[in-house]
Protein backbone atom coordinates (compact mmCIF):
# COMPACT_ATOMS: atom_id res chain seq x y z
CA UNK A 1 0.00 0.00 0.00
CA UNK A 2 1.09 3.53 -0.68
CA UNK A 3 -0.12 6.84 0.66
CA UNK A 4 -2.31 9.06 -1.52
CA UNK A 5 -2.62 6.44 -4.30
CA UNK A 6 -6.25 5.51 -4.98
CA UNK A 7 -6.79 1.84 -4.06
CA UNK A 8 -8.61 1.24 -7.34
CA UNK A 9 -5.31 1.65 -9.24
CA UNK A 10 -3.59 -1.73 -9.46
CA UNK A 11 0.21 -2.09 -9.54
CA UNK A 12 0.03 -2.93 -13.27
CA UNK A 13 -2.02 0.18 -13.99
CA UNK A 14 0.30 2.39 -11.93
CA UNK A 15 3.31 0.99 -13.80
CA UNK A 16 1.63 1.61 -17.14
CA UNK A 17 0.68 5.20 -16.29
CA UNK A 18 4.24 5.85 -15.17
CA UNK A 19 5.75 4.33 -18.32
CA UNK A 20 3.61 6.41 -20.66
CA UNK A 21 5.22 9.42 -22.26
CA UNK A 22 3.94 12.75 -23.50
CA UNK A 23 1.33 12.20 -26.20
CA UNK A 24 0.76 8.54 -25.40
CA UNK A 25 -2.88 7.55 -25.12
CA UNK A 26 -4.70 5.19 -22.80
CA UNK A 27 -8.20 3.86 -23.45
CA UNK A 28 -10.65 3.00 -20.71
CA UNK A 29 -13.16 0.63 -22.29
CA UNK A 30 -16.60 -0.40 -21.14
CA UNK A 31 -17.68 -4.02 -20.84
CA UNK A 32 -18.67 -4.19 -24.51
CA UNK A 33 -15.37 -2.78 -25.82
CA UNK A 34 -13.19 -5.35 -27.68
CA UNK A 35 -10.18 -4.54 -25.50
CA UNK A 36 -8.36 -7.89 -25.74
CA UNK A 37 -8.60 -7.78 -29.52
CA UNK A 38 -7.05 -4.31 -29.86
CA UNK A 39 -4.67 -3.86 -26.94
CA UNK A 40 -0.90 -3.67 -27.20
CA UNK A 41 -1.00 -3.75 -23.39
CA UNK A 42 -4.16 -4.92 -21.69
CA UNK A 43 -4.97 -4.05 -18.09
CA UNK A 44 -7.98 -5.83 -16.60
CA UNK A 45 -10.05 -3.85 -14.11
CA UNK A 46 -13.01 -6.17 -13.82
CA UNK A 47 -15.54 -5.20 -11.20
CA UNK A 48 -14.79 -1.49 -11.55
CA UNK A 49 -16.80 1.23 -13.24
CA UNK A 50 -15.24 3.79 -15.53
CA UNK A 51 -16.15 6.94 -13.56
CA UNK A 52 -14.27 5.65 -10.49
CA UNK A 53 -11.26 4.65 -12.59
CA UNK A 54 -11.31 7.91 -14.53
CA UNK A 55 -11.26 9.97 -11.35
CA UNK A 56 -8.41 7.88 -9.90
CA UNK A 57 -6.34 7.99 -13.10
CA UNK A 58 -6.75 11.76 -13.43
CA UNK A 59 -5.39 12.22 -9.90
CA UNK A 60 -2.04 11.05 -11.31
CA UNK A 61 -2.09 11.53 -15.08
CA UNK A 62 -1.61 15.00 -16.55
CA UNK A 63 -3.61 15.49 -19.75
CA UNK A 64 -1.98 16.97 -22.81
CA UNK A 65 -2.45 20.73 -23.00
CA UNK A 66 -0.57 20.95 -26.31
CA UNK A 67 -3.63 19.60 -28.15
CA UNK A 68 -7.13 21.02 -28.28
CA UNK A 69 -8.94 17.77 -27.39
CA UNK A 70 -6.91 15.55 -25.03
CA UNK A 71 -10.07 13.60 -24.13
CA UNK A 72 -12.00 11.59 -26.71
CA UNK A 73 -15.36 9.84 -26.40
CA UNK A 74 -16.95 7.42 -28.85
CA UNK A 75 -19.75 9.07 -30.82
CA UNK A 76 -23.23 7.65 -30.44
CA UNK A 77 -24.07 5.54 -33.50
CA UNK A 78 -27.75 6.48 -33.46
CA UNK A 79 -27.58 10.14 -34.42
CA UNK A 80 -31.32 10.53 -33.76
CA UNK A 81 -30.82 9.93 -30.03
CA UNK A 82 -32.11 12.99 -28.24
CA UNK A 83 -29.84 12.83 -25.20
CA UNK A 84 -26.20 12.12 -24.64
CA UNK A 85 -25.45 8.92 -22.73
CA UNK A 86 -25.98 9.47 -18.99
CA UNK A 87 -22.42 8.37 -18.18
CA UNK A 88 -21.12 11.39 -20.09
CA UNK A 89 -22.62 13.64 -17.39
CA UNK A 90 -20.52 11.79 -14.82
CA UNK A 91 -17.45 12.25 -17.03
CA UNK A 92 -18.09 15.97 -17.38
CA UNK A 93 -18.29 16.37 -13.60
CA UNK A 94 -15.09 14.36 -13.06
CA UNK A 95 -13.23 16.18 -15.83
CA UNK A 96 -14.39 19.54 -14.46
CA UNK A 97 -13.11 18.53 -11.01
CA UNK A 98 -9.71 17.90 -12.64
CA UNK A 99 -9.84 21.26 -14.46
CA UNK A 100 -10.62 19.82 -17.88
CA UNK A 101 -13.31 21.79 -19.71
CA UNK A 102 -16.05 20.41 -21.98
CA UNK A 103 -14.28 22.16 -24.86
CA UNK A 104 -11.34 19.79 -24.40
CA UNK A 105 -13.50 16.75 -25.19
CA UNK A 106 -13.52 15.37 -28.72
CA UNK A 107 -15.81 12.77 -30.25
CA UNK A 108 -14.86 10.06 -32.70
CA UNK A 109 -16.93 7.74 -34.89
CA UNK A 110 -17.11 4.17 -33.54
CA UNK A 111 -14.83 2.43 -36.05
CA UNK A 112 -12.36 5.34 -36.07
CA UNK A 113 -12.31 5.09 -32.26
CA UNK A 114 -11.52 1.37 -32.56
CA UNK A 115 -8.68 2.01 -35.04
CA UNK A 116 -7.22 4.71 -32.82
CA UNK A 117 -7.44 2.35 -29.84
CA UNK A 118 -5.17 -0.14 -31.64
CA UNK A 119 -2.40 2.47 -31.46
CA UNK A 120 -2.98 3.37 -27.80
CA UNK A 121 -0.21 2.69 -25.32
CA UNK A 122 -2.63 0.57 -23.29
CA UNK A 123 -6.28 -0.33 -22.91
CA UNK A 124 -7.98 -0.72 -19.56
CA UNK A 125 -10.81 -3.26 -19.76
CA UNK A 126 -13.64 -2.72 -17.29
CA UNK A 127 -17.01 -4.27 -16.65
CA UNK A 128 -18.76 -0.91 -17.02
CA UNK A 129 -22.33 -1.57 -18.19
CA UNK A 130 -23.15 1.92 -19.51
CA UNK A 131 -23.23 2.18 -23.28
CA UNK A 132 -20.73 4.58 -24.86
CA UNK A 133 -18.55 4.59 -21.76
CA UNK A 134 -15.33 4.32 -23.77
CA UNK A 135 -12.87 7.16 -23.31
CA UNK A 136 -9.35 7.98 -24.51
CA UNK A 137 -6.96 10.10 -22.47
CA UNK A 138 -3.84 11.69 -24.01
CA UNK A 139 -1.01 12.08 -21.52
CA UNK A 140 0.58 15.48 -21.06
CA UNK A 141 3.60 16.72 -19.17
CA UNK A 142 4.24 17.94 -15.66
CA UNK A 143 5.94 21.31 -15.84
Amino acid sequence: MLKKIPNILSPDLLKTLHEMGHGDEIVIGDGNFPAANYAKRLIRCDGHDIPSLLDAVLQLLPVDDFVAKPITLMEVVDKSAEKAPAIWNSYENILNHHEISPGQIGYEERFDFYERSKEAYAIIATTETALYGNIILKKGVIS
